[in-house]
């Protein structure tokens, strides 16, 4: 029965949908539209489309379905609604739950393009959005009130890595009656167990880990069927903000090697910020497997590992950092990260450079802050190359 398959056995089989040729790899439906067989046909699906039933690309494509089917059996949601982008997921599962007068409880730590639809977006058509420090339990207990519409956060932040414990978060909104929204991207669907601690609403940039490839921009909504269907779909669909067929067919091809790049990636990952600690160039290394992080123990108690993230705070604040990063090889400056490829970004210039110094001081987001996403090559290469970046500060 597939509720009882293995995760790696559902990132390659679940949603898959076959035609009348039977073919083993998922079908790309490269189409907008669908045709009918009479018009009483198409009068009774734009009513009530059925699980196998397609009006136009923008609704729903098969390919499209396959893969929100996949990664909603994979994450334990009910449903799921695929998006063009991380940023259409975010943006869409807030504005669709959200009006004029609702409250929003955010954690403060978040990637700068969340920043903006929290702090611009959303206040400019009315919603009130309180900020506080994720995690500090103390502060979401005092924002969030009776009445409050949904909270935010980010499992992991971007780029510091900060951890926030979505079980207490989740109890204290619902108590209030409100929904969780978590950002699962840093966590990955291999190691999140935030639906399991009570996230109502996760998302995802399937640009990230999932395709895994540096190939295509894609997001994803998962949540119960309801809450997908009758508060995101809508909007989503009217807007524009799906997926494509072709993206999706890459997502779903991403899937069958997450597990295992993820896994292979993170053990890497725990590798290098273990040979980097006490480095007497750096002021800091930043990873949740490290003892020395502030929420290590919270990361043992809600993740299958710490995942395939670390940031490095290097002595001599941002002309040291560019000479590291300008000496790397193999390490690629991006702005990407979740790649095969590994990737070191520099965020005050990049990511986080619109918020104010100020800002980004509070956030803990330094001149010498790098932030690792490590790929899949040899970890020792790795090593090598970031020893040859640290050599030349």
């Amino acid at each position: 029965m597939a509720e009882d398959w293995k995760l790696r056995t559902k990132l390659v089989h679940e949603g898959s949908r076959r035609s009348q040729y039977g073919e083993m790899a998922e079908a790309i439906f490269l189409t907008q539209g669908f045709a009918y067989d009479s018009a009483e046909q198409a009068e009774a699906r734009f009513i009530q489309s059925g699980p196998d039933e397609f009006i136009y690309a923008r609704y729903g494509n098969p390919t499209v379905r396959m893969f929100e089917e996949r990664i909603a059996a994979v994450e334990g949601t009910e449903d799921a609604f695929a998006t063009a982008s991380g940023m259409a997921a975010v943006n869409g599962a807030l504005v669709s739950m959200l009006k004029a007068g609702d409250h929003v409880v955010s954690a403060r730590a978040l990637f700068g393009s969340c920043l903006y639809i929290l702090e611009d977006v959303l206040g400019r058509f009315g919603v009130e959005v309180s900020f506080v420090d994720g995690t500090d339990l103390d502060q979401w207990r005092a924002a969030v009130r009776p009445g409050t519409k949904a909270v935010f956060l980010e499992s992991m932040s971007n780029p510091t890595l900060e951890l926030i414990d979505i079980g207490a978060v989740a109890e204290i909104a619902h108590a209030a009656g409100a929904l969780v929204v978590v950002d699962n991207v840093f966590a990955t669907p291999v190691f999140s167990r935030a639906v399991a601690l009570g996230a109502d609403v996760v998302i995802y940039s399937t640009t990230k880990h999932i395709d895994g490839q540096g190939r295509a921009l894609g997001g994803v909504i998962c949540g119960r069927r309801e809450h997908i269907r009758k508060v995101v779909e809508p909007y989503m669909k009217h807007t524009g903000g799906s997926m494509s067929p072709f993206t999706a067919w890459l997502m779903l091809n991403g899937m069958q090697t997450l597990d295992l790049r993820c896994r292979a990636m993170a053990e890497s990952a725990g590798r290098v910020a273990a040979a980097l600690e006490g480095d007497a160039r750096l002021a800091r290394v930043i990873y949740p497997g490290l003892a020395s992080h502030p929420q290590h123990a919270l990361a043992q108690a809600t993740l299958n590992a710490p995942g395939t993230m670390l940031a490095i705070d290097v002595k001599g604040g941002k002309e040291a950092a560019f000479r590291l990063l300008d000496a790397l090889e193999i390490w690629k400056i991006s702005n990407n990260l979740g790649d095969a490829k590994s990737i070191a970004t520099h965020p005050a210039t990049t990511t986080h450079q619109r918020l104010p110094e100020a800002q980004k001081a509070q956030l803990g987001i330094t001149p010498g802050l790098i932030r690792l996403s490590v790929g899949l090559e040899d970890t020792g290469d790795l090593l090598a190359d970031l020893q040859r970046g640290l050599a030349a500060i």
